[in-house]
């Protein structure tokens, strides 16, 4: 059966909930979270937050959506061929695979598996929580909702570009904290691609007001 797509985020004067509350301390993920099946991952990633201790300031953000792209055996992966770009989806598990996408934005993945094993998590969009601000600044927007609801859109408001590419997401300045999980998840097929859409590979927070794309 035929899985319906996701429908088109709310318009946007839709209302949208003030910011939740950062936990008191933003405790960094251990490197073994994302050092397993890269669909494990991606779900486990939901709820998690996204931290960017910048020289500009610090911003982070509650992660509600993402997408698992797996090794050789996924023609929608860039590990699909492995190319010197895609080379660092078999590194060390918790590295950044920042890229650009149509030449305009980046995109950030989280490399997963064992070392040698190509897989990544891609982070499509969070719920704004730190440096608001800061945010809004880099965007050039005021609403909430569409600070970082996209890949494109997260990487701007969070100060990452392609000089973050390889750079470690467990130890560094840009890093990866534990959350709470949300407690309804969905499952669609992932979006933008043209290949292995069939399979059920985007992970999203249901009735979260910040997703890319809001599901049925």
């Amino acid at each position: 059966m035929r899985v319906r797509r996701g429908s088109p985020a709310p318009p946007a004067g839709a209302a949208v909930p003030p910011a939740a509350p950062p936990p008191a301390v933003l405790c960094r993920l251990p490197r073994t979270h994302v050092a397993r099946n890269t669909l494990a991952v991606a779900r486990a990633l939901l709820g998690c937050y996204l931290v960017h201790e910048s020289p500009e300031g610090r911003t982070a953000g509650r992660l509600v959506e993402v997408e698992a792209y797996l090794g050789p055996r996924d023609p929608a992966s860039h590990a699909y061929r492995r190319t010197p770009r895609s080379e660092v989806m078999w590194g060390r598990p918790g590295t950044a695979y920042v890229y650009f996408s149509y030449g305009t934005h980046v995109c950030l993945n989280v490399v997963t598996e064992r070392e040698g094993i190509a897989g990544a998590v891609l982070l499509r969009a969070l719920e704004p929580i730190l440096g608001i601000e800061l945010m809004r600044a880099r965007r050039g927007v005021q609403e909430l909702r569409l600070l970082a609801s996209g890949p494109g859109r997260l990487t701007q408001a969070m100060g990452i570009a392609h000089r973050h590419n390889r750079v470690d997401l467990i130890e560094g300045p840009l890093y990866l904290a534990r959350g709470r999980p949300p407690a309804a998840v969905a499952r669609t097929p992932r979006i933008g691609i043209s290949a292995a859409t069939e399979v059920l590979w985007r992970f999203v927070e249901r009735g979260s007001p910040f997703l890319s794309r809001r599901v049925p």
